[in-house]
């Protein structure tokens, strides 16, 4: 019986109160520090496009945003890369890089990475990007609040 009259209360319940019909968006926080992560490169433009397109929008959220490129993600270091490597919907790398560039946003290439495929210290200076190493990315670990792989 007891069940019976519960069961009939609930079907008079609003399922607005029960189940929020949209996510929460645009509600700020504290802000975050936040390392972004790529390995994509011109092998996949759209994701190869992500830590950058993300990142900026992030530090103008007004979070801190490091980014650290590994593997093919390295290549989009080259200028000439960059500016030939165009997302669907997006506009070129290279117009993206030089928008995270003007924030100051740090950018790191893995060293190994990076010289194993031939993009130098020239090629990272279009960018204000260094090598980056082992050490580096610990300590851009240890000092994230948020990690994002894309």
């Amino acid at each position: 019986m007891a069940r019976r009259r519960f069961l009939a209360q609930m079907a008079t319940w609003s399922l607005a109160a029960v189940v929020p019909l949209s996510p929460v968006v645009g509600r700020r926080g504290a802000s975050l520090k936040i390392m972004m992560k790529s390995a994509w490169g011109s092998d996949d433009p759209t994701k190869a496009a992500f830590p950058f397109l993300h990142g900026q929008v992030l530090s103008e959220a007004g979070h801190e945003v490091q980014i650290l490129l590994i593997g093919e993600a390295v290549n989009l270091m080259r200028r000439s890369v960059a500016e030939a490597v165009v997302p669907v919907g997006w506009p070129p790398v290279g117009e993206l890089l030089t928008k995270v560039a003007a924030r100051k946003i740090p950018i790191y290439a893995c060293g190994t990475c990076a010289r194993a495929r031939g993009v130098t210290e020239a090629d990272l200076a279009n960018w204000g990007a260094q090598y980056g190493n082992a050490k580096i990315f610990v300590s851009l670990i240890e000092w994230a609040d948020k990690v994002i792989t894309e």
